[in-house]
């Protein structure tokens, strides 16, 4: 915990019934702000970062970090499926009624005659663990074949991808440059997908998300403006694996 990076934070504007913190990382380079579903607010800075430097970085993006508190603290309730047959399962923008389909060796989650078919689970538990998997294994083979040609308008080495469990986050940079993709995210229309797999992807040239790297995003996607518009409507929609 930095006292000084805190003092410095502290010190701005920021709203008093806010809940935050500050969290040293040692493999950060530069400020990262994660917003949680309650809308608590964690500054995760690196070891030698400068409190002024904090401290103005945090204040440029306070009124749209207020904005996105603010959606966080009103926003419903994660969704929860129930794992019944005809319960609808989205994957890339398409939906899949489920099938439940008797257990067996060898059966696995699969989408077969637009029916996402579900061996016959022993806890609701382990039916939403195992279709969760499908969503990474299935979401990890489309963004390997989607990345390529991002990362060459980008101008970038096409890094490792991996569709994987992210918590709050629905996109991350690993410091060898592998790009991780929540697979909830899988759940959207290719062109918000892209939306997060390009935002990862033009952290290689520009890091934070000051002017360059909109800059970046937007030589990629001229409508990025609004494709985060409507991820930020629809994000909270998105199912993360809860069940009953």
């Amino acid at each position: 915990m930095s006292t000084p990076v805190q003092q410095a934070i502290a010190a701005l504007p920021v709203p008093g019934e806010w809940t935050w913190q500050v969290v040293v990382r040692p493999r950060r380079r530069t400020l990262g702000i994660e917003v949680a579903d309650d809308g608590g607010v964690l500054f995760a800075v690196p070891p030698d970062a400068d409190p002024a430097a904090v401290a103005d970085a945090v204040r440029s993006r306070l009124p749209r970090l207020a904005l996105e508190v603010r959606r966080r603290q009103i926003q419903p309730a994660e969704p929860v499926k129930e794992l019944i047959g005809g319960t609808s399962f989205a994957y890339l923008g398409r939906r899949h009624r489920l099938m439940p389909v008797p257990a067996g060796q060898g059966r696995r989650v699969r989408l077969h005659r637009g029916w996402l078919e579900l061996p016959r689970p022993e806890t609701a538990e382990d039916g939403g663990r195992r279709i969760a998997e499908w969503y990474q294994a299935c979401g990890t083979r489309w963004l390997f074949g989607r990345l390529p040609s991002y990362a060459s308008r980008i101008g970038v080495q096409a890094p490792r991808v991996e569709a994987c469990d992210l918590g709050h986050r629905w996109g991350a940079r690993e410091q060898d440059g592998s790009i991780m993709v929540h697979w909830a995210v899988l759940q959207l229309p290719p062109s918000l997908v892209d939306l997060v797999l390009v935002h990862e992807l033009c952290h290689q040239r520009a890091a934070g998300h000051g002017a360059a790297f909109r800059r970046e995003v937007r030589l990629v996607l001229p409508d990025a403006d609004a494709r985060e518009s409507l991820f930020a409507t629809v994000e909270r929609q998105l199912w993360r694996g809860a069940v009953r």
